[in-house]
């Protein structure tokens, strides 16, 4: 059979851990504190698949690919585990967390020593997988094909069973055509197709015309490629590059649409906190919907992984004492503040150094805010910033660089940060709490009772939670001219998206301005119970740096989020263009080109081919009949959409040469995103994957782009093949 285990797990071998796993273990699957189950898991020999069994329930099994496994974590870090901690030792337990929507799965192996090979082995199988090369990706993607078409499992596969491959794989083809491959390919005429021959098949099937073309356009420049991409050695003595090298030079990184000088941290991070987009989150705890959704410490955790710097707690006074976080006057479940606060003490800096502002949304009475200050103190330690920087009165918002590894405090302030210096702070049962962001535009929309304002009114605001305050103080915002003369640098605002709007409409370039100032919070009106998102990209055209969005909900708000912090080390901030930052220059998003430094550009975009679409249709059937649109989000001026035509009954390698022409005003905010649709006449496009890019990181020429699946994990081989051209207008 097709054997791709070999050249990716060479190392196997010496590798206890995968060993040991290949024989397979006996562990508990925990679902709650009452269901613990006996399940046997073992490592399939590909390496890639991991299968289970009940003990009892006879021929019934399980598998997960490691594919799918996004993060190990050890002993006690789920909800579940949490809640069996007095049962058995952390050191027995670890959760393994899947990408996109799919459940924890949280086990107990029978001894310490099992939990760490299993830990260690998936870890190390994980590792593997992201190293590999866009090569032996496709070989795995292949490989995969081949064991789900092989039905009788004997390594070999007839020409039906290879046609009945080609529709699963989304290619529709002429039968002649395909058998005609199929009898080339059979070199052995056993009328079945078995390991090299199967591949060689796939190659003759997925010839590339349009990589063929530009290939004999550029053969002379080929010198530098030829050297770091050319799989044969004999081509390279001769100064050759054969076509498979030039395909691998596409598909890789330098070969992609990205700019990989642009992945890691290029930018200036010594600036005042307020010149940069920071990436935010909403309503952080909910894994769902906000009326009845699961409040998790998960949510916190995959946030801060995606990069996020700035996640939302709302705090209730919560049974013992112990102050308590979820969704306000819903049945949402409900989470403890300590469990949060750990979630973030241990999660705040894994991906970013940069720091965590914590935005707390206050109910609670004197009494728990005092536990809240003293879990804040106690959990984060020195992280928690509790005095400014150099001990004196600030002048200024300090930058990301200064605060590496600090965690602020967003929230309510008795008095500012100046009488801190002079002995002013007055008593701890002064100063007002909530007139808090969301229960206050909840009033205002009158989704509750006046009650709750009278409630508000007499809460009051505890010195302990008032001293945890330093740099982000939350105010109530009361007009751009009132903001000019009288606010504080360290004074946060925050705005329902409908408000911003309405500020953004009626006074744009005063927006811009007050933001390269202070900092300014957005978040989705209290209507979105579906935790639907916003546009993002209307706040950042004002400059808004916290524009808070529901991570746990896939679509354009969170592609667009995601492509903007992909650049930068993914570290969560994002320096604004320097026209956003200058005090005494205006920017009014409504008219860029008013702007000095004004300067246009025209994007071209040739959209070749698609490669290895992913199927969306569960039906035997269907095919895919793709389309591609190509968004421009930036400032008014620059919306817009095209797209090209859809091509029938092809998923497996589309070709379209269809070029589409964008005039783009301020090139410095632009995103763009390419999302592929299957085409139907009778009912809305299915969507089939995406991929969203800063301008400012996109590389000209002959580029791959490699697909995404909706909630934003990758979905490889899938890509698209296009030519850019960024000029200036003339």
């Amino acid at each position: 059979m097709y054997d791709n285990s070999l050249p990716l797990f060479s190392g196997i071998q010496g590798d206890d851990n995968l060993q040991s796993m290949l024989v397979g273990t006996v562990m508990r699957k925990i679902k709650s504190r009452t269901w613990k189950k006996q399940r046997y898991f073992k490592l399939q020999d590909d390496c890639m698949t991991i299968w289970y069994k009940s003990k009892k329930a006879g021929n019934t099994h399980s598998t997960f690919s490691v594919s799918d496994v996004e993060a190990i974590r050890e002993g006690h870090q789920s909800e579940v585990l949490l809640s069996i901690a007095d049962e058995f030792p952390a050191e027995r337990c670890f959760t393994l967390v899947f990408r996109g929507r799919r459940g924890n799965l949280d086990l107990v192996a029978e001894s310490a020593e099992e939990a760490q090979t299993w830990i260690r082995g998936m870890r190390k199988l994980i590792e593997n997988l992201e190293n590999m090369g866009e090569r032996e990706k496709l070989d795995q993607w292949i490989g995969d094909w081949f064991k789900k078409a092989d039905k009788n499992n004997d390594g070999r596969m007839n020409f039906k069973e290879v046609r009945d491959l080609l529709k699963m794989m989304n290619v529709d083809m002429n039968e002649h055509h395909a058998h005609r491959l199929f009898t080339m390919a059979d070199k052995s005429q056993s009328g079945t197709l078995e390991d090299d021959e199967f591949v060689f098949f796939y190659k003759m099937l997925t010839q590339r015309e349009d990589v063929l073309r530009v290939f004999q356009e550029y053969s002379q420049h080929a010198k530098q490629l030829i050297e770091r991409y050319e799989p044969s050695d004999t081509a390279k003595m001769m100064n050759a590059m054969t076509f498979d090298g030039f395909l691998m030079y596409l598909g890789s990184a330098e070969g992609s649409i990205f700019n990989p000088q642009q992945r890691g941290v290029y930018q200036d991070m010594s600036q005042p906190l307020c010149h940069y987009f920071i990436s935010s989150s909403h309503n952080t705890y909910l894994m769902e919907d906000q009326l009845r959704g699961q409040s998790s410490v998960e949510g916190y955790i995959r946030a801060l992984n995606r990069g996020c710097r700035c996640v939302e707690v709302d705090c209730w006074d919560g049974a013992n004492g112990e102050p308590i976080v979820y969704h306000g006057h819903t049945f949402t479940s409900k989470i403890l503040f300590k469990d949060v606060v750990n979630a973030v003490s241990n999660y705040a800096f894994k991906v970013s150094e940069y720091p965590v502002i914590l935005s707390i949304e206050n109910h609670c009475s004197i009494e728990q805010q005092r536990v809240m200050a003293q879990h804040l103190n106690h959990i984060l330690g020195d992280k928690l910033l509790k005095s400014t920087l150099d001990g004196k009165a600030p002048i200024g918002l300090p930058s990301p660089e200064d605060l590496k590894g600090k965690i602020l405090l967003k929230a309510k302030k008795i008095g500012g940060l100046e009488e801190s210096f002079n002995g002013m702070v007055e008593d701890s049962l002064t100063g007002e709490v909530s007139d808090e962001d969301e229960v206050a535009e909840i009033d205002e929309d009158n989704l509750h009772r006046e009650a709750d304002r009278e409630q508000k009114s007499k809460q009051r605001l505890s010195k302990e939670l008032s001293d945890c305050v330093v740099y982000c103080k939350s105010v109530h915002f009361s007009s751009f001219k009132h903001s000019r003369i009288h606010s504080k640098f360290y004074e946060v605002a925050s705005f329902t998206e409908s408000k911003a709007r309405k500020h953004l409409r009626e006074a744009g370039a005063e927006f811009v301005h007050h933001n390269s100032r202070q900092l300014t919070r957005v978040y989705p009106s209290g209507f979105r119970t579906d935790s639907s998102n916003f546009n993002p990209q209307e706040m950042w055209n004002a400059g808004c740096q916290i524009v808070a969005l529901n991570f746990q909900t896939a679509g354009e708000g969170m592609d667009l989020n995601d492509g903007l912090f992909s650049q930068n080390g993914h570290c969560g901030y994002v320096l604004k263009p320097s026209f956003m930052r200058e005090v005494e220059k205006r920017f009014d998003p409504e008219m860029p080109q008013k702007r000095n430094g004004y300067r246009p550009v025209i994007l071209n975009i040739q959209v070749i081919s698609g490669q290895q679409l992913p199927k969306v249709n569960i039906k035997e059937d269907s095919i895919v009949d793709p389309l591609v649109r190509v968004e421009v989000h930036g400032v008014p001026m620059d919306q817009a959409k095209q797209e090209t035509r859809y091509i029938e009954n092809n998923g497996f390698n589309p070709v379209w040469y269809d070029t589409l022409r964008f005039t783009i005003h301020t090139p410095e905010l632009a995103m763009v995103r390419f999302v592929v649709e299957d085409y139907d006449k009778t009912s809305k496009n299915d969507f089939v994957g995406q991929y969203t890019l800063p301008l400012s990181c996109m590389q000209q020429g002959y580029r791959h782009i490699h697909l995404l699946s909706k909630d934003g994990t990758s979905i490889p081989p899938s890509s698209l093949f296009v030519h850019i051209r960024i000029t200036g207008l003339e």
